[in-house]
């Protein structure tokens, strides 16, 4: 029986694969931005939508996000930590900035799609789509709407973001190879294995995308160190990327079209709402930290964790400042969305 699974999990993970290969190519023969992840997601996105059986092998999904982070944590340097005295104040702007969000999407769910409060709270929730899940099912909400809303958040902010930049100024041609000398086989071996234990204990502390952030610290304190300063290969960088762009894309797998349609307008609503709210308050903590507009816009979008950390590293933002932002946003939602969820309870009564 376990042969049979590891088989066909491995036939749907190839499949898969294939897929967003061809949605990369495709991308790049019209020259969009960061083909690599904005390819293979929406490739991947709509074969999931057309019945195929999408999925990503779990080994090669925390592979991916050892990479990744290895990759952004190659990028510190001592000069970055001059900065990070002035961070606090995007962190409490994001605190502030999450709550609201939650308010503006909860209002426009149920005035303008038919949400029920509760199911609308989860629904518009700007992020940690497992935890909101989770929450989803202990309730007996509406899980198919919620994930279906939350995830077309998630493409579309996938697909806007490197747009976005372009249109900002910023010169995404050739920037998603890192520069500089590739680490040696048992310097990488070494950081992955470090970065395994690194999140392990941030595991155990609930930290989100331990092995991400985990890889990050590792690769971090080592460039820092000054032992053997490096950066990731190419040939494990552009492929974590097509992982990590239908990784994006599997989040429609058993979504049927009538499903997405009707839920479609729902995600675009609240994907406005949190790019308009996100916008102004990025605009407003890049003026007063004095950072690129471009940058804070990119720490503040409420797309999800790994694939901002992703972008940032095309876009050269500061190492730590997107996840540190980012991180910031889903520790807030653990403590609002059941607060919020308690709250609503009280005051309305559930739904049968």
């Amino acid at each position: 029986m376990d042969g049979y699974w590891v088989k066909h999990a491995l036939g749907r993970t190839g499949a898969t694969l294939a897929v967003a290969g061809v949605g990369a190519v495709l991308a790049w023969s019209i020259s969009a931005p960061v083909h690599m992840l904005t390819g293979p997601a929406v490739a991947v996105s709509l074969a999931g939508v057309a019945g195929l059986r999408v999925d990503i092998a779990p080994r090669l999904r925390d592979s991916c996000f050892v990479v990744l982070g290895l990759t952004v944590g190659a990028g510190f340097s001592a000069d970055a930590l001059e900065t990070m005295m002035r961070w606090p104040l995007a962190f409490v702007v994001m605190a502030v900035l999450t709550w609201g969000v939650m308010v503006a999407c909860r209002s426009v769910l149920v005035r303008g799609f038919g949400f029920a409060r509760d199911s609308a709270l989860l629904a518009g929730a700007p992020g940690h789509l497992s935890f909101v899940i989770a929450m989803a099912e202990g309730n007996g909400r509406d899980v198919v709407r919620i994930s279906v809303t939350q995830s077309v958040r998630l493409l579309l902010l996938t697909l806007v973001v490197p747009f976005v930049a372009v249109a900002m100024g910023i010169d995404l041609a050739g920037a998603v190879l890192p520069q500089g000398q590739a680490w040696s086989i048992w310097v990488l071996a070494c950081l992955a294995l470090l970065a395994v234990v690194a999140a392990r204990g941030l595991g155990h502390l609930r930290t989100p995308a331990p092995l991400l952030i985990g890889a990050m610290l590792v690769a971090g304190l080592w460039q820092l160190s000054g032992v053997q300063a490096g950066v990731m290969p190419d040939w494990l960088v552009m492929p974590s990327y097509l992982v990590l762009g239908a990784l994006i894309g599997t989040r429609f797998a058993g979504v049927t079209a009538a499903e997405l349609l009707r839920n479609l307008g729902a995600g675009l609503a609240i994907t406005g709402v949190a790019v308009v709210f996100s916008g102004a308050a990025a605009l407003g903590v890049a003026w007063a930290l004095e950072m690129p507009q471009a940058h804070v816009l990119l720490a503040f979008a409420p797309g999800g964790l790994e694939t901002m950390i992703a972008m940032g590293m095309v876009m050269g933002v500061l190492p730590g400042f997107v996840a540190a932002c980012h991180i910031t946003r889903l520790m807030v939602l653990s403590v609002l969305l059941p607060l919020m969820a308690r709250s609503g309870a009280g005051q309305h009564r559930p739904l049968t």
